[in-house]
Order: structure tokens, then sequence, then C-alpha cells
């Protein structure tokens, strides 16, 4: 169905109908071609989405790396394959379009004679709309959707419209406009900015997959109880966009008790994985499995206080998480919390990946994005942590440190408790042989307020109350995946730290579904016997 612009109000079930597989697309036909002298071929489109970046974006530090066409949000595929934009004829080869838009014209060096040509034609496919509509006022329900493909559109396939909170916003202020939406074994591919914006409390993505979009893949805002569970999230921002803080998931604004479970979260070069980003509270981000996120893991720019642009779990300006039993493989950072406070992480397999704890001034003074710090913990807030039964390592490839705890534009004489409360059980481990340090670790009384670790006996000497049972293997030849060419990275039983663990508190297994005699172990997965 090449159709778009559909809206609703109501709580109405969207299915196929037996065992048919609908396809909505966002894109028409362009078959009425003309070739120019120059070699190039032009048809004439009505149906153009041409758009600017928002205020926010900084020009001066990312024009060079993204030019101003790639805004907009039409896009071109042939025979299937998606093309990029390109800002003049003569850059034309055949992965890219060019559109004057003052004459409608799109323009492509590949000849279509007997090709597919598809250009898109609608801004999206459903919106499901707060305000009257044919003939009904909304019943305040959200609609199930289930086994649909969403493709090819300009903006963004949905969109589940509420109340957008900015500023400070009691829980019950925010989400009740549309309550209960369910999207289940749906497919959203090719949207030239976010498969999907939605507004509401209860909202469950259950077995879809949401692959080549380009700022976000799913967008949640402000809204409380949410489930996302056993998704494929792939390959967000394939347009490469620099300035913009595209995600594959974002939670933002003020969500409550959002829950991310096994969930696969892959081939994000270009991309954060799971955001959690301003005024987030108690969400749970559990047995998800994080891969290939982030391009930027050399060592000279990974750790000594620098910032991943790229991570795969991202915890910012919000209250309160737990993430356990999670698998980071290959991410230029695995988890980043920032500017939070009571994060607790547990149980989760680190394989070439950082795990990175900061902090620094930012706050809703003078702040580049307004409102958005007062959301979250203030700057004495935050702190709190607890990282507990991890397992990170590097491979002979990976000279980069392990664990990074920083803190940036803050006094440390004025900021000089940890930012963690618990920090013990944890295992490091090296391939490689490196003079990186393992751990590096702030507020210190150090110059620079910043010391670097080989060992957690050395963080252990400085600051008893940590890593008092943690232990590091560094050059390490031995025993420790069961194969990790075939991602398989349970511990074997002859590695010698595969038993160092401490049992989980009572109310962090029930809220993470775990049985309370759940034996102690290393790393996301139980230790074979």
């Amino acid at each position: 169905y090449r159709t778009g612009g559909l809206r609703l109000n109501q709580g109405i079930t969207i299915q196929p109908y037996r065992d048919e597989q609908p396809v909505c697309k966002g894109t028409r036909v362009a078959d009425q071609w003309r070739r120019g002298r120059g070699g190039l071929w032009t048809t004439s489109w009505d149906s153009l989405f041409p758009e600017k970046p928002d205020d926010w974006w900084v020009r001066e530090s990312n024009a060079r790396t993204t030019p101003l066409h790639r805004f907009n949000n039409d896009m071109v595929f042939v025979d299937g394959r998606f093309l990029q934009s390109a800002g003049w004829g003569g850059e034309l080869d055949d992965t890219t379009f060019f559109i004057d838009y003052d004459q409608g014209q799109v323009y492509l060096s590949i000849d279509p004679t007997d090709k597919l040509v598809e250009i898109t034609a609608f801004d999206s496919a459903l919106t499901r709309t707060t305000e009257e509509c044919h003939g009904k006022t909304s019943d305040g329900k959200g609609p199930v959707i289930r086994g649909i493909t969403f493709t090819q559109y300009a903006f963004r396939a949905l969109e589940f419209e509420g109340y957008y909170p900015q500023g400070l916003s009691a829980e019950s202020e925010h989400g009740n406009d549309v309550v209960g939406s369910t999207i289940e074994h749906c497919t959203i591919t090719f949207c030239s900015r976010v498969a999907g914006y939605f507004k509401g409390n209860k909202l469950t993505i259950r077995h879809c997959l949401v692959s080549d979009t380009s700022t976000e893949g799913i967008y949640i805002i402000s809204s409380n109880d949410i489930l996302l569970e056993k998704n494929i999230f792939r390959r967000n921002n394939i347009e490469d966009v620099r300035g913009y803080f595209p995600a594959a998931v974002k939670i933002f604004n003020q969500c409550y008790r959002a829950i991310c479970r096994d969930n696969l979260i892959i081939d994000h070069p270009n991309s954060n994985g799971i955001w959690y980003d301003v005024g987030n509270v108690d969400g749970v981000i559990v047995d998800n499995w994080f891969q290939d996120i982030g391009v930027s893991r050399q060592p000279d720019r990974v750790g000594r206080g620098y910032q991943p642009g790229r991570n795969a779990f991202f915890f910012e300006i919000s209250k309160g998480a737990i993430c356990a039993g999670n698998v980071f493989v290959n991410c230029d950072c695995g988890i980043f919390v920032l500017n939070s406070s009571n994060v607790e992480m547990y149980q989760n397999t680190f394989v070439n990946s950082l795990a990175h704890i900061m902090r620094d001034s930012r706050s809703a003074v003078g702040d580049h994005f307004g409102w958005h710090p007062s959301t979250g913990p203030d700057v004495n807030e935050r702190y709190g942590h607890v990282f507990v039964n991890n397992l990170l390592t590097g491979d002979e490839n990976y000279t980069g440190s392990l664990l990074e705890l920083s803190q940036r534009r803050i006094p440390c004489e004025q900021f000089n408790q940890p930012q963690v409360k618990q920090l013990d059980y944890n295992v490091y481990v090296r391939r490689a042989d490196t003079s990186e340090p393992l751990i590096q670790w702030s507020p210190a009384d150090a110059p620079r307020c910043r010391v670097e670790l080989d060992s957690p006996a050395d963080l252990h000497n400085i600051y008893p109350d940590f890593a008092a049972h943690s232990l590091s293997f560094t050059s390490y030849p031995g025993p420790l995946f069961q194969s990790p060419a075939l991602k398989n990275y349970r511990l074997l039983p002859t590695f010698p730290a595969a038993k160092t663990a401490t049992q989980l508190p009572i109310d962090v297994c029930k809220r993470l579904g775990w049985p309370e005699n759940t034996p102690p172990y290393t790393g996301a997965y139980p230790t074979l016997k």
C-alpha cells in the first residue's frame, strides 16, 4: 500500500488478515525520466520535503562533515537500494541522488531504464492524534498494531501524540493522553528521521525490527511504564549526520520505569544505542545484547577524560536505573553514566568496551538546551552508583582502559566524594600488553584530580571501601570464554576467577525477575559446571 497521512484517535487494532503480509510504503514509483545533455537523468517531482537543521545545531562545528542537504527528508531508492543525497549534479554517482528544490527536479546518474525507482511521497504513515478525528473525540486508548511493515517514509512512519512538558513535570502530569499502545511483530525501516515518535503511558513495543533510520529509531517522550522487549534495532544514522545526537532508542524527558529487556542493538557505527536522556527515573536495562556501536575505540581517544560520542547504553541527567545481565561487544563505550545518580550495574559482560561514569558542571543555568538539566540531579547530587559482579575484558587488539570514573570542570576540593557507593567483585581481563591504565579514577587527591591505576588492588589501597574482592589479569593468555569466534561469552569453568562474585540483594533480584537464591556469578552468564 503506497499510502500515508493516515490519522486515528481510537484504541483500534490493526493487523493482517490471515497470513497476509501487508507493507505500507511512503514512496511512489518514478517512471518518467529523461536524459539530459550532460548524461544525467531527471524527473519532475511534486512531493518534496526540504528541511533545515534544528536551531540548536552548531554549524561552525559540523558544517565540514554534514552538508546542509543531509537535513532534507527526501529519499530515493533504486531497486530497493537506498541512495545518499548529493549537493549538486557534479557529485552524482551510482550511490547518490540530487534534488533541485527550486525547479522540483530529481537527478540521477544511474540509468533508470528497467529499474524500479522510488521517491518519497508521504511524510508519515499513521498518526495517533489527540485531536478530534473522523467525527470522534479521542478515547484516550492507544492502538494495537501487529504484523505490519512500514517503510520509506520521508519523516517518520508512526507518531503518537501527547503532552510534552518543557520543564520539571510530576509523573502524574504527563503520559495520560494515550494509554496502552502496543506494537508487535512490525518492521519499520528507511525513515528519513525516525521510525516512530511515541508519547503515552503503558506503551509496549515487542518483537519488532527497526532498521536504517537517520536521527533516531524509536523515540519515546514523557511516558511512564514502558516496555521494549525482544526487538532488533540496527543501523541508525545511516546518513552520518554530525552535530545531532542520534540513538537507536531515545527515552527522553522524564520517563518513569522504562524497561528495555532482551533486545538486540547492533551495527551502529554512527549512533548511540539505548539512551535515557534527561529526567528519567527508575529505568531497567536487562539482558540486552549491544554490538558494534561506535567506531573510535582507539586508546588515544577512549579514556583520559575523553567523553565518548557513541555509547551502547547511555544514561544522562537522570535518576535511578538497574543495568544488569547485558553484553557489550566492540562498543565505543559500553555503559556511559553521565551526570546521573543511583545507577546500579550488575552482572554485565564487556568485550572491548569501556565502562564510564562521569559528572561535570553542566546545570540548568545558561545551558545550551535550556530546561533539560533541571529535570535531573543537580551538580552536587550526581553520585550513589553501584558497580558489582561485572566482567570487563579486552582482547589482543584492545589496549585502552576498561573502567573510567571522570570528573570535569568541577572543583575537586568541593566535590571530592566518590561517584560510586559500591564497587567490588568485578573481574578485569586484558589479553594485550599495554601501557594504558586499567582503571582511571576521579575525584582523587592528585594532580588534575585523577589517578591512573593498573589493578583493582591499587584502587583498594587508596580507597579501602572499594575493590577488596575484585581481581585483574593482565597480558593474560589462559582460558576465558567458551568461544569468542561464535560470540559465546560464557566463562569457562577453568577461568581462575569464574566464581568471583557476590549474592545480589533480594530487592534487586525481584526487580529483575530473578530467583532470590540465584547463585552468584561473574558477568552476564552463569558459569557452566
